[in-house]
């Protein structure tokens, strides 16, 4: 985005709301409204609102909140509104870019003209994208911690973070810590996670009649169909004093720990933007159609998110993927992700089209993570480029985090229910299906020396148009 384009993309259901960030403007200064993760508002009398910066605003939201200088790089300032989210570069001017709000939606979302003039942004102080997980480790300072632990708590909630059943209940129990003080015996702690259930677990599981309820209920739960392995889990949390810092209270830890079991997810810390990718030919009329995604981008990798089924697609690694987007006149943009894969056991490049609006957008901070990426560890062995995205522990090392690997949790990829385009190493096509641009994403690749990404060169009448 020319002018904004730290990063863009959807915005969650908690954002939803339509609020202002610009209360009142007077002959020489206005009330700016900062909104924190949790929802509450950071008012800013400011001088020159037309001219002001974000790193001006984020300085004075920094003040306000008595922050440690760590927090100009654990934080950004975001533009939100629920057709569009920007994270704003220091050098950005947000009263400008609020008025160019109505152009940036036209260019980067499919929203009808009623919507678009009836949209406005809000200006929220929330996570930088660029700021890696390693450095969030060694934060001791309980507000930061906070607002963190805020924000990760209100993408579980909203499913913006796909989370298996074990690790919403986790979770879910460390909120109930935080919300409701240590585990009591004898108190009435079930009644109030039932009343309560949707601050603690993802709505979409807690509404539904099967997955989470039915789980439950197997477990032949006495208090009802919902709260019984949340209680369990809230009965565990160990009381913690301190710490691996005397400066970190005990409140503090367990926003760590949240965010500790929040970094096992593989997209936590990252952009999202929306888009639609193909389904599989299905039925005898091989019917296929799209369905809607979230394109999760982080420091790591990219992810691509089924919106209904709140389960992973496909998550690949930097290393892992070549990347191209094409904005053909007339036609939609497209963001192409190729990566290797097989098909009935032959090896072949697999190649993934996601139709978006924000292709531009995603293929620009692909490119960005991985220059970040490479000029953080620029040292590395060959021998460890398998590891080059994640992130070191800090020194002295926490306990090892377990990585995400049961079988079928929401977090592995689902290839099979992707549509791609297959190519094999001699260039036949095996989908027969021929994009417009073949060559375009052999020079987007990254070098063969960080991973194990090998490119297919198809040859000119490989494939045929189906």
């Amino acid at each position: 985005m020319e002018g904004a384009e730290g990063n863009a993309g959807q915005p969650g259901p908690a954002e939803r709301s339509h609020r202002s960030s610009v209360s009142s403007v007077g002959a020489r200064a206005a009330d700016v409204l900062v909104y924190l993760a949790d929802d509450t508002v950071v008012p800013l009398a400011v001088e020159n609102l037309s001219s002001i910066s974000a790193h001006e605003l984020h300085r004075a939201v920094r003040e306000v909140l008595q922050l440690p200088d760590m927090a100009l790089e654990a934080f950004a300032l975001w533009l939100v509104s629920p057709l569009l989210e920007v994270q704003l570069k220091p050098k950005h001017q947000p009263y400008k870019l609020g008025r160019q709000w109505p152009e940036l939606l036209l260019r980067f979302t499919d929203a009808s003209d009623d919507d678009v003039a009836m949209d406005e942004p809000s200006l929220q102080f929330r996570r930088n994208v660029f700021f890696p997980k390693r450095r969030e480790l060694q934060i001791h300072d309980e507000e930061v911690l906070r607002l963190l632990y805020e924000e990760a708590k209100g993408n579980v909630l909203t499913a913006r973070y796909p989370c298996d059943l074990e690790d919403c209940e986790v979770l879910g129990a460390l909120v109930c810590r935080v919300q409701l003080g240590p585990y009591q015996p004898g108190q009435p702690a079930a009644c109030t996670l039932r009343e309560k259930l949707d601050s603690f677990l993802p709505a979409h599981l807690c509404k539904r009649g099967h997955g989470l309820f039915a789980a439950f209920r197997s477990r032949g739960a006495k208090t009802g169909p919902g709260e019984q392995g949340l209680l369990n889990a809230y009965r565990q949390v160990k009381e913690m004093t301190g710490g691996d810092s005397e400066r970190e209270t005990t409140l503090g830890s367990h926003y760590r720990a949240y965010l500790l079991k929040c970094h096992e997810l593989p997209f936590y810390g990252c952009a999202f933007f929306h888009g639609e990718v193909d389904k599989p030919a299905q039925g005898f009329l091989h019917r296929g159609g799209r369905k809607p995604v979230t394109v999760a981008i982080s420091l790591e990798g990219v992810h691509v998110i089924d919106n209904r089924e709140k389960y992973v697609l496909l998550g690949l690694r930097f290393q892992e993927l070549s990347w191209d987007h094409t904005s053909p006149e007339e036609e939609e943009p497209v963001l192409w992700l190729e990566f290797d894969g097989d098909s009935e056991g032959t090896p072949v490049n697999k190649l993934l089209r996601i139709y978006s609006k924000q292709a531009e957008l995603m293929s620009s901070l692909i490119e960005y993570c991985i220059e970040l990426s490479q000029a953080a560890e620029p040292t590395l062995p060959q021998e460890s480029a398998s590891v080059l995205h994640e992130a070191p522990s800090p020194s002295p090392p926490p306990t090892q985090r377990p990585k995400l690997r049961r079988q079928g949790s929401v977090v592995c990829s689902r290839i099979q229910h992707l549509s791609t385009i297959d190519y094999v190493e001699d260039g036949k096509g095996i989908k027969r299906v021929k994009p417009k641009r073949t060559t375009s994403f052999f020079s987007r690749q990254l070098s063969s020396s960080q991973g194990s990404y090998t490119v297919v060169q198809p040859t000119d009448d490989s494939l045929e148009q189906s």
